[in-house]
């Protein structure tokens, strides 16, 4: 029988943290992949962020909420993916 925690953490620490890394991956994809390669490494990006969102919300260990959170790390980092991918091909249709 496990007991309820006397202060639990922040649980959208961890959907932070997944943005993050979905952010800091993208614009690294964005610099040094050549255009032609981006759409398929932002997809391999995008897969290892998903696994990422399980495995730390798998690591708080609360059973509460986790679809939820899990959801929203993957459709936050697939929104915030998609934005940057639009301003790099932005870029690349102005120069």
């Amino acid at each position: 029988m496990t007991e309820p925690a006397l202060a639990p953490r922040n649980a959208f620490g961890g959907v932070l943290a997944v943005w993050g890394v979905a952010l800091i991956s993208s614009i690294a994809i964005g610099i040094f992949v050549p255009e032609v390669y981006r759409a398929q490494w932002l997809l391999v990006c995008f897969g290892g962020v998903v696994l990422l969102s399980f495995a730390v919300q798998l690591w708080q260990g609360r059973t509460q909420g986790f679809i939820l959170r899990v959801g929203g790390s993957a459709i936050g980092s697939l929104l915030l993916m998609g934005m940057i991918s639009i301003g790099f091909a932005l870029a690349a249709l102005a120069s």
